[in-house]
């Protein structure tokens, strides 16, 4: 006779609404965010539970080919036609799984009818738990230097700084070669560390690993002040939306809530 757990005799709770996540940029980071939504969910509800989530996993060939042409439009495109899709099959928000797609996110809101829910605005809520207000950047060039990151984070009151040119070029190139490859060197650890201690040298308050792969190389003990990952940072807010506990759009900033209302 098999056994039974007292767990699977509790009653099933309803969950939230389901999710559409935009994936494959890169698949390593998807596995983390697929991992982490899955685990506080199974936590909270217990059981077999798991949330309820529609994956559209994009071959990152086809996106960074944009992304070095910088043909912002058609990556856009892109992202906006697979969010649509996963609108279609039944998602009730959007997300995208990668720090720097943000950047067509735009794109993206316009093509569907629901809340898309933006990283940065998790981010922002880690940052305000942690009482910083001042926050270190590290992940891709785009991400540092261009302003459709910090901007998010300043509707938030939260300031930002980042590294100097010189070293955006090659905390860049560590991820585009190797943590989005699954590969891991002391050596770029090293870089990281150097980068991370100059950002709390200009006053950062914590650091935010805006790449969902560089939690594959940096972690606490690398950093003096705290670190906020910024793939667990989205994936803790999109598993509250499937648990029902948090409003699709409700970590975005009350002006952008406003005027979609108004």
């Amino acid at each position: 006779m098999q056994h039974v757990t007292a767990a699977e005799h509790t009653p099933h709770r309803a969950a939230g609404e389901t999710i559409g996540v935009l994936g494959g940029m890169s698949w390593h980071s998807t596995i983390e965010y697929y991992r982490a939504i899955n685990e506080r969910v199974a936590a909270e509800r217990g059981g077999h539970a798991s949330a309820r989530l529609l994956l559209s996993s994009l071959d990152f060939a086809e996106i960074r080919d944009c992304q070095l042409r910088e043909d912002w439009a058609a990556a856009g495109e892109i992202l906006a036609r697979e969010a649509a899709a996963l609108e279609r099959a039944g998602a009730g928000s959007i997300a995208i799984g990668t720090n720097l797609m943000h950047k067509v996110a735009p794109a993206v809101e316009a093509s569907i009818g629901v809340p898309l829910v933006h990283i940065g605005d998790a981010v922002a809520d880690a940052a305000g738990r942690a009482d910083a207000r001042t926050l270190g950047i590290v992940g891709t060039q785009w991400v540092m230097a261009e302003p459709f990151y910090a901007d998010r984070l300043a509707q938030h009151g939260i300031a930002v700084v980042v590294p100097v040119a010189g070293a955006q070029a090659e905390l860049d190139r560590i991820i585009f070669d190797e943590l989005t490859q699954g590969v891991v060197t002391d050596a770029s650890r090293a870089v990281y560390r150097d980068a991370i201690a100059a950002l709390v040298a200009e006053g950062a308050e914590a650091i935010v690993l805006a790449c969902t792969e560089i939690m594959l190389l940096i972690g606490a003990d690398d950093s003096a002040v705290p670190l906020i990952d910024s793939c667990e940072a989205h994936a803790g807010a999109l598993a509250r939306i499937a648990l029902g506990e948090l409003a699709a759009d409700g970590l975005a900033p009350a002006a952008r809530i406003s005027a979609a209302h108004g």
